[in-house]
């Protein structure tokens, strides 16, 4: 890292390449070892004092895509203890969770049995070809090195007409380069435009897209008395801020103007 020049650097800041995405076996063995507990390190692995916080974000932009339908088997990439699935457990009749971590442990989600498996370092899923009808994705992928291999790994296990719910940073989440208190060591977001071309050239089609977690939105956690995302009342606030301030789509901050700028999208997939 530290032999990169300026000129080296400069297309991961702009957001026109993922820095990870294209890196050796080795590198991804030693990313992987790094990132592997980070989220439970960073205090999720304490049950007792974990709080899920974005129930009501889920529930504006990305159940309503769900409703009516029952699925066989769904799909949680990176789902810690499964809570995204609880406010739709009697939607699903089987749910599968990826997991680095040894930290987070669930065997059941209302009526539906729990199994977790381990990802593998190649980003190649242990699962055969049209194995699951709903796949969720929310705030992981940022973690993982080599994005575009894992979405191509997805769209290869989910059964046509399947559906992916997606959220994912779109800002650098600053230089990764060095420590960030309260980050992972090595998470970066995804420049909006360079996620859209990626789920497009899978495959994938483009159900629903919203622009969400506006900076100054967390601050109203004391207002509504909860996480601000298990808000409606801020949910609803981030998702009329995110779409006034849509247009500012910087990627690496330089100023504060720039910072001012929905910070991630909500995406809906569904395989044709």
């Amino acid at each position: 890292m530290s032999t990169q020049t300026a000129n080296d650097w400069g297309p991961f800041f702009r957001g026109e390449r993922l820095y990870g995405d294209d890196f050796s076996p080795e590198q991804l063995a030693q990313w992987y070892a790094d990132e592997a507990e980070g989220y439970a390190d960073l205090g999720a692995k304490d049950q007792g004092a974990y709080t899920y916080s974005y129930h009501a974000l889920n529930a504006a932009h990305g159940y309503p895509s769900l409703r009516g339908r029952t699925f066989e088997h769904a799909l949680g990439l990176g789902s810690a203890y499964g809570d995204e699935f609880k406010p739709i457990a009697d939607q699903i009749r089987r749910i599968t969770i990826l997991e680095p971590s040894d930290a987070f442990s669930a065997t059941q989600i209302g009526q539906a049995p729990v199994e977790y498996v381990k990802p593998e370092l190649s980003g190649h899923l242990p699962f055969a070809d049209e194995t699951f009808d709903l796949v969720t994705s929310l705030g992981v992928l940022h973690h993982i090195a080599n994005v575009s291999t894992v979405m191509t790994e997805l769209f290869r296990v989910m059964k046509p007409q399947g559906l992916f719910l997606m959220r994912e940073p779109t800002h650098s989440m600053g230089d990764w380069r060095q420590p960030r208190p309260g980050l992972t060591k090595h998470e970066r977001g995804i420049h909006l435009p360079l996620m859209r071309k990626m789920v497009r050239e899978i495959g994938f089609e483009i159900v629903r897209e919203k622009r969400c977690m506006f900076p100054l939105t967390s601050r109203l956690r004391k207002l509504v008395g909860r996480p601000a995302y298990n808000s409606p009342f801020a949910v609803g606030l981030d998702s009329l801020l995110s779409s006034i301030f849509s247009f500012n789509q910087a990627y690496h901050a330089s100023s504060g103007w720039q910072k001012l700028r929905p910070t991630s999208v909500y995406m809906v997939l569904r395989k044709p």
